[in-house]
Order: C-alpha cells, then structure tokens, then sequence
C-alpha cells in the first residue's frame, strides 16, 4: 500500500494569501494510506488516517496536492486493512514495486498541483506552506 503524509500548512483563501494547518479533517503532518483512486484519475485520492478532531479512523477523498511524502509502505493496522477490503474505488498498484513507481508518479504530480495551484500569485508574509518550508534552510 502507499502511505503519505498530509501537509503542515496549506495555502487558502483568496489568492492564496491566507495559510490553514493540515486540511478540514486531518493535522498538518498525519499518516495517510493511499487505498485507491478514482479510474484514470489522480488529483484526488482515496484515504485512510487519524481524523482531527476524534483520532478514529476516517475514509475520505482528498486533493493530491494536500499530500506528501509517497512511500511504498506495509500496512499492518487492521482498521486500515478492513477499510481497504470495503472500499469500491479501485487500487493503481500492485506489489512493492510497483507501489514505489506509483507513489514517485503521486509525489511529482502533488508538486505539480500545489505549484500551479496558486500561479502567478504572490506568497504570503512570511509563508509556510508546503514549498517554502521545504526550500527553507535547517
């Protein structure tokens, strides 16, 4: 399976000049699995994770952007394997190997969605989002 993890801080809001932490359902820095997409689509995945507010786990469909890190990762969880076995959306992967290929294709399609996401306009002051604070020294 894939694993992520969710973004520290997102940008939102008009232009996006406003920063939000993590997304409406998971904190910034949570461990998601990937258990799927829709067919020939994926800027939004199928996930599975620790909710925000009640720390149960929760099955949602979310923006790519909004995740990184992509990782072959094996599952043991048996909440997450029982939410895999039910879910009707349909799995991109295979084996290990072929998970690896698809979490870089993931990783390089997330960072293309948060770049061109809010192109053109102007980072907030000072900014934490995804891409600053992975360019940012120490």
């Amino acid at each position: 399976m894939i694993a992520a993890n969710v973004v520290r801080w997102r940008r939102y809001g008009v232009g996006g000049q406003e920063l939000r932490p993590g997304t409406k359902s998971y904190r910034g820095g949570s461990k998601v699995h990937v258990i799927g997409s829709r067919p020939g689509e994926h800027e939004h995945l199928t996930t599975v994770g620790r909710g925000r507010h009640t720390g149960t786990f929760i099955t949602l469909d979310m923006a790519t952007r909004h995740l990184h890190t992509f990782r072959a990762s094996l599952i043991r969880s048996p909440e997450v394997l029982r939410r895999d076995a039910g879910s009707s959306v349909g799995r991109v992967w295979g084996g290990r190997a072929e998970a690896e290929e698809v979490a870089a294709r993931l990783e390089r399609l997330a960072a293309e969605g948060r770049r061109t996401r809010w192109e053109g306009e102007p980072h907030p002051t000072p900014c934490r989002c995804h891409e600053c604070l992975t360019l940012s020294p120490g």
